[in-house]
């Protein structure tokens, strides 16, 4: 074969030179470049990792992504070498022993770059038959919808989304200059992994050759929707010595109690509750203990004056005053996939002297991590069970007249609720209360009241699984109604450390029914409530994270013509996660955001706000006035939803749903 015309390499820049040394350096035997230095490999570890949420670089080459790196840094010289003639330079390289090969006679041994480089240098493939046409289309098409692929791809900046775009071209390009013994060799590999290994070091060097404003457009948005190193959002906390205590037990053990007890013993405090009534519970209590105390919740504020502490929901807790003491209730619901940014965001950015974790011991090993990472001081509470809580092997028997006095039926939706309290109140002398998470506050608290006070008829509860999260009742027995649960979507067994958690709400210290005992309505639950009860907690490897609106502001500048909803799915697809970490899923963000997209005159913080507000998103009316309070806000009018007083009493389940959508509006938009 006759050489091309060569060059002087001393025409080129010396830092071109020392470039192209390090890109096409030939592979040593572990697969590494040769002459490259220690340093040298840390930075090229360092740019291969800079992926995207999800990505998974194990299975990716020491030596592709080594490539890949040194191959990203020719984005930062501008190029310069494209401004060279480029047939000179393709000649140089061509003038190598290897390129003087055109049989590719052992095409897997080929360095992927200089084969990408003679494919391009080529005007036209070999002719393909037809059936050999057709089964390399199909390789293509399985690599183009590999799973694999597309997510080794975000190491080199090509989203998700352009990804199709660009395997498309990369066929075109490949199929149109392919020479036979390449082309037998992928349909020998087939449609499988092994081709799409193959093919992807070629798609790396052919798409920093052809998408570099892509690639380079794409990373400056995954740089914008950066979660990574969420400790470091709070400096304030950061620079304070702060000490975690953390109360790590079951249910009835006195881990709360212990918290509140150091709570009410500080200057300034706040509580962090999971649910609205706790925190109303909390509220009450200290209160009537004389430390004055105010109460947050999205439903409602009251502020007492000359008040120090606060109890209030943990979403609602501020990041920006300064306590002497916090407590975090129900830590494990860091690990929740939709609310689990709440929890996380307090622990990382309250500013307290000391803060009280309280919870089951499945997050104690990432509040380890945490604190590692912050630099606080992490103490370590291990409580047991007062008294151990007792299945009782007889069920019900799917009679609902075996319930006994103190028991607590539980049921997973409204309409099993108001079920189960009519059949009880119909057929034995007992009157039920009832306990679930839509109604009204005041309601809810009144409903425990009465089944607490032992001087009532009312000797049992009928309640959902909100009597889980840490409620104080004098629960003598628990009794599952069933252990499913429609999740939106489908009908799911209860998680396991659910059912620990409702079951282990039987028995209290200081009550009439110290000892603790469970069961289920039905024989056929039964094993299963066994199978829970005996199941260690599993150790949760992540917990949740949201953006702050400043976070997503940041990224709508790097996508200014996007709907807020659209907004959402792209900071989703794009945003980048420590392993520790995972975006909590907000279907129902997104579900408000696209009812507001017909409403002009809102900034992207008003409707960043309105979609979180607290409202029931599967409830039509509710998402009616929710619309209508943003549309008279918008244009700046006052707002008035006056919904009218209902007729009468509830007689059915819709009348039900109707006043507590009434109830909701009301309290949540201050209407009248």
């Amino acid at each position: 074969m006759a050489r091309g015309p060569s060059i002087s390499l001393s025409k080129i820049p010396f830092w071109s030179r020392r470039f192209l040394a390090r890109v096409f350096p030939p592979p040593s035997s572990n697969g590494v470049p040769a002459g490259t230095s220690g340093k040298q490999q840390i930075f090229t570890n360092s740019l291969s990792n800079r992926g995207c949420p999800c990505l998974n670089l194990a299975d990716a080459s020491c030596a592709l992504f080594s490539r890949v790196s040194y191959r990203l840094l020719a984005l930062d010289f501008n190029y310069h070498l494209r401004d060279l003639d480029s047939t000179v330079l393709r000649r140089h390289f061509s003038s190598t022993p290897e390129a003087e090969d055109s049989s590719f006679k052992d095409v897997s041994s080929i360095d992927p770059s200089q084969l990408y480089r003679d494919l391009r240098d080529l005007e036209k493939g070999d002719k393909q038959t037809k059936s050999d046409w057709q089964a390399l289309v199909e390789i293509f098409r399985s690599f183009a919808k590999s799973p694999w692929a597309c997510d080794q791809a975000l190491a080199l900046y090509i989203s998700r989304s352009f990804f199709p775009t660009a395997a498309k071209k990369f066929r075109a390009f490949f199929l149109s200059r392919c020479p036979d013994d390449i082309a037998k060799h992928l349909i020998s590999l087939g449609p499988s992994d092994e081709s799409h290994r193959f093919l992807f070091p070629i798609f790396v060097d052919f798409c920093i050759d052809q998408f570099s404003d892509e690639i380079k457009r794409f990373r400056t948005l995954v740089q914008s929707a950066d979660l990574t190193k969420p400790h470091t959002w709070f400096p304030f906390a950061r620079a304070m010595r702060r000490k975690i205590i953390y109360h790590c037990g079951p249910t009835n053990s006195g881990k709360t109690y212990n918290a509140l007890q150091r709570f009410m013993e500080a200057n300034k405090g706040v509580y962090c509750s999971p649910l609205r009534l706790l925190a109303m519970e909390v509220f009450d209590k200290v209160n009537t203990l004389g430390v004055y105390c105010s109460l947050h919740t999205g439903q409602e504020k009251k502020n007492v004056p000359f008040s120090n502490h606060v109890a209030c929901t943990v979403e609602m807790v501020s990041s920006d005053e300064l306590f002497d003491v916090a407590v975090i209730d129900e830590i494990q619901m860091m690990s929740d996939p939709y609310r689990g940014y709440a929890w996380t965001r307090a622990l990382l950015g309250l500013k307290a002297d000391e803060i009280h974790l309280c919870g089951d011991p499945s997050v104690l090993g990432i509040v380890r991590k945490i604190c590692s990472e912050t630099g606080d001081e992490l103490i370590e509470n291990h409580y047991a069970r007062f008294k151990p809580l007792v299945v009782e092997a007889r069920t019900l028997q799917g009679d609902l007249r075996n319930v006994r006095s103190g028991d607590c039926v539980v049921a997973f939706s409204r309409r099993e609720i108001f079920e189960v309290k009519l059949a009880i109140e119909k057929f034995t002398n007992h009157r039920c209360c009832v306990i679930y998470g839509a109604l009204p506050p005041e309601t809810r608290r009144l409903q425990a009241s009465l089944f607490n006070d032992q001087d009532n008829e009312y000797d049992v509860l009928v309640a959902s699984d909100a009597v889980g999260m840490g409620l104080n009742l004098n629960i003598r027995r628990v009794v599952f109604y069933g252990l499913s649960k429609y999740n939106g979507d489908k009908i799911l067994p209860v998680a396991a450390s659910q059912v620990k958690q409702i079951a282990g709400r039987a028995g209290r210290r200081g009550s009439i029914y110290p000892d603790g005992l469970t069961t289920t309505l039905h024989l056929d639950d039964l094993r299963y409530l066994i199978e829970c009860l005996q199941q260690p907690f599993d150790e949760v490897k992540q917990i949740g994270l949201f953006p702050f609106y400043e976070q997503l502001e940041l990224f709508a500048g790097q996508a200014p013509n996007l709907t807020f909803c659209e907004l959402l799915e792209k900071f989703g697809e794009n945003c980048r996660l420590d392993g520790s970490y995972f975006l909590c899923k907000h279907d129902h963000v997104k579900k408000v955001a696209q009812m507001l997209e017909k409403v002009e005159g809102l900034s992207l913080e008003d409707r960043f706000n309105f979609c979180f507000a607290p409202v029931n998103v599967r409830d039509p009316k509710a998402m009616f006035h929710l619309l209508k309070y943003a549309s008279s806000y918008s244009q700046n009018r006052l707002v008035g939803l006056s919904m009218g007083m209902p007729k009468g009493s509830a007689t059915n389940d819709s009348e039900l749903l109707d006043l507590e959508t009434r109830h909701q509006v009301q309290q949540e938009t201050g209407g009248t």
